[in-house]
Order: C-alpha cells, then sequence, then structure tokens
C-alpha cells in the first residue's frame, strides 16, 4: 500500500456537482493498493496514518497525531499510485483489481473507523471521478509506502513446494520399501 498524507486546514470531495464529503483539519490521504496487499499492509497503514505527529502543541512542531488533536480524515482511493511508465504512457497493472480493491478500500475504511472516531473518518465514492479540494497547511506532505508482508499463503506455498522437493530425492516418500 502506498499513501500520500496531507496535512490540511480543510478539503473536500465532489462528484457531479455535489459535495460528497469534507473536513476541516486534519488529514487528506490519498490511498493506493498493490494487486499484493494483505491486511498485514493494511494494519501497518491504519496504524501509522493515524499516528503519524505532524501537527503541532503548544508551539512544539511535529508533537500530536490526528487522533491527539481530534481533527478528521479524508480518505481518497487513488489507483494511480501505482502506476508505472512505458515511454509517456502510464501502465497500472501493479495496482489491485476493481471488486478486489473495492472491497479491500472497505475493510480499510472500516479498520480506521475502528482504531479512531467513526464519524471522524470520511471518504469519496470508490471508482467516481471525484473532484478532491485540498487545502494543504503547511504545506505538509508524506509519502508513506507499507514494508511488504510475508501472508501464510505465500508461506505455506513455499513449505508445500520445499517437501515436494525433498520427495522427489528421497524417492516419493509415502511409498513402502519392498
Amino acid at each position: 500500500m502506498r499513501a500520500i498524507i496531507q496535512r490540511v486546514s480543510k478539503a473536500s470531495v465532489t462528484v457531479e456537482g455535489e459535495v460528497i464529503s469534507s473536513i476541516g483539519k486534519g488529514l487528506c490521504v490519498l490511498l493506493g493498493i498493490s494487486r499484493d496487499d494483505t491486511t498485514g499492509e493494511m494494519e501497518y497503514m491504519v496504524r501509522k496514518i493515524l499516528n503519524l505527529r505532524v501537527f503541532d502543541d503548544n508551539g512544539k512542531r511535529w508533537k500530536k497525531n490526528v487522533m491527539d488533536k481530534e481533527y478528521e480524515v479524508l480518505c481518497i482511493s487513488q489507483f494511480t499510485l501505482y502506476n508505472i511508465l512505458k515511454g509517456n504512457k502510464l501502465d497500472f497493472h501493479l495496482a489491485m483489481g476493481g471488486d478486489d480493491s473495492k472491497q479491500f478500500y472497505e475493510e480499510f475504511l472500516q479498520q480506521m473507523r475502528k482504531s479512531y472516531k467513526p464519524e471522524a473518518i470520511k471518504d469519496g465514492i470508490f471508482g467516481a471521478y471525484m473532484q478532491v479540494d485540498i487545502q494543504n497547511d503547511g504545506p505538509v506532505t508524506i509519502n508513506l509506502e507499507a514494508p511488504i508482508q510475508k501472508n501464510h499463503k505465500n508461506q505455506q506455498d513455499s513449505a508445500d513446494k520445499s517437501r515436494q522437493g525433498n520427495d522427489e530425492v528421497s524417492g516419493g516418500g509415502d511409498s513402502e520399501a519392498p
């Protein structure tokens, strides 16, 4: 997962001329989901976004997070964060596909709401053409990428392949010797 996180004075999302969501002071998070992301990356991003100390406290810089200040978070799904340039053409094959990414994004929002105040987590409309109005405060813009987590399935697949290789070397494993 990748995120562009901006500290904002205010931000809003408009779809077809109608404001869908808006926040005052807080964070605007543009979130990209890769085809390989798991709940491990999701949990990492939720924790980092909510605990990122980008707000001042009594004149001291970088002391408070969005929860400390009781501010809001506007989340926008943005598959274009997983682009590759092929010449001058953009390729998005590293981004998670439509239905899967919609479900993953909804789970991300649920985790954000569960970890903070549900009413403080806002979003746009997944897959819609949106106008996002961001009034960057500072400006403070943070690029965050979750380290790749090994999920259980990949670990299991590796173990299965390893066992198969050992069986072939030892002559098949389950057969009894005459």
